[in-house]
């Protein structure tokens, strides 16, 4: 097996980081918040603790002079479901809130593996069926209301909109699926490559035996989980996948993408070459600019068809 090379834009830029192969001694390190630039004062953010046990931390992102019901779209944020704060959502909403018209939610749900599966996902779910039940609220139009996720929050966008689907509370307009993490098997050729940049096939097994935990290895995983064991991907809504060449998600991507449009969910793939995992860090790059293009597209496309 043969990697590819990465794109020299997304190469400069990826260099900087320097994740290793992560293990548990690595956590308190990497989950000392990085700094964030200057944020838009044009957009609002609103920090609100959806009740329960535990209060679920979310916080709404709207344009100042926005007026009246706006469609919503409900981020996930990505680390290998280990890793990561919705403070990493600001900058992007600070951008699309504007730019879509549009309301973004963003989620803190518990990370593994001190709380493995199934209590992300339920943080994600409550959040969700709060935006829902509280839309006039905030400023919502809950029949536009879509969810995205980056990394593992791509996976677990992908287990919402399933979960959302199964249980027939919530209705989800749209999914978008940004190099997600969807598979727990790694059995493809490309979560298998040595020498990935920025997150490396034992950084990825790392991330998944702490989110499912004592479930890992065994036959009793869900597909709630592990969505690219979903037998059933059918009444879906539409969704967006995108994902680099040089990505260990590649292939499970790309395998679920056709997945959804053989079940009949329309489904838009994008597929970056010369991108590795994490490829926007290089946000000057034309990939990422490419990629960023895109997604605002599809948003805008979804929000005024519903």
């Amino acid at each position: 097996m043969t990697i590819q090379p990465l794109d020299p834009e997304v190469a400069a830029a990826t260099g900087v980081i320097e994740l290793g192969n992560l293990s548990q001694v690595d956590l308190s390190v990497y989950r000392l918040e990085f700094p964030l630039g200057a944020l838009s004062d044009v957009v609002t953010r609103t920090d609100i603790g959806v009740p329960g046990d535990p209060t679920v931390p979310i916080r709404v992102h709207r344009e100042a002079e926005a007026e009246g019901a706006l469609p919503c779209v409900y981020s996930i944020h990505g680390g290998g479901y280990i890793l990561g704060s919705y403070s990493m959502d600001d900058a992007k909403f600070d951008h699309w809130c504007p730019a879509l018209g549009i309301v973004g939610v963003s989620v803190e749900y518990r990370l593994a593996p001190e709380h493995p599966y199934p209590a992300p996902l339920e943080d994600c779910y409550r959040g969700l069926k709060w935006i829902y039940d509280h839309a006039a609220e905030i400023g919502v139009d809950p029949d536009r209301i879509g969810i995205a996720g980056v990394s593992a929050g791509g996976g677990l966008a992908a287990a919402l909109a399933l979960v959302a689907r199964d249980r027939g509370e919530v209705p989800v307009a749209f999914q978008l699926l940004d190099c997600p993490m969807l598979d727990d098997r790694q059995q493809t050729v490309s979560s298998q490559l040595d020498g990935l940049a920025v997150w490396s096939k034992e950084s990825n097994t790392f991330g998944w035996r702490s989110y499912l935990g004592d479930l890992y290895g065994t036959n009793e995983i869900p597909y709630t989980a592990a969505p690219a064991r979903c037998d059933d991907l059918s009444k879906l809504p539409p969704a967006f996948v995108s994902v680099g060449t040089v990505d260990g998600f590649r292939d499970e991507d790309i395998a679920y993408a056709t997945r959804l449009n053989q079940a009949g969910v329309p489904c838009e793939l994008h597929v970056y070459p010369g991108a590795c995992h994490g490829y926007q860090i290089a946000v000057e790059s034309a990939i990422a600019r490419r990629s960023q293009r895109d997604v605002i597209d599809w948003i805008a496309r979804q929000i005024t068809q519903l």
